[in-house]
């Protein structure tokens, strides 16, 4: 679920996982982790959220309104 939904955000913002990596500081190798199935945690979760400007409700699939946290 995080991993469709990280790079369905991306595909909106025109961006790709790996920039998303970069942008929060880590190592773009990450971003094949992620594919894999790995799940970031806690604050790595909130960068990515903030980054794309979605919810970490959304990106673990908690909801299916990305924009949940602007309510």
């Amino acid at each position: 679920m995080f991993w469709t939904r990280l790079y369905n955000l991306c595909l909106e913002k025109k961006c790709k996982p790996n920039t998303v990596a970069k942008a929060i500081g880590l190592s773009t190798a990450i971003a094949t982790k992620w594919k894999n199935g790995s799940i970031p945690k806690g604050d790595i979760l909130s960068k990515i959220a903030d980054y794309l400007d979605c919810s970490v409700d959304y990106l673990l699939g908690r909801t299916d309104n990305p924009n949940s946290h602007k309510s």
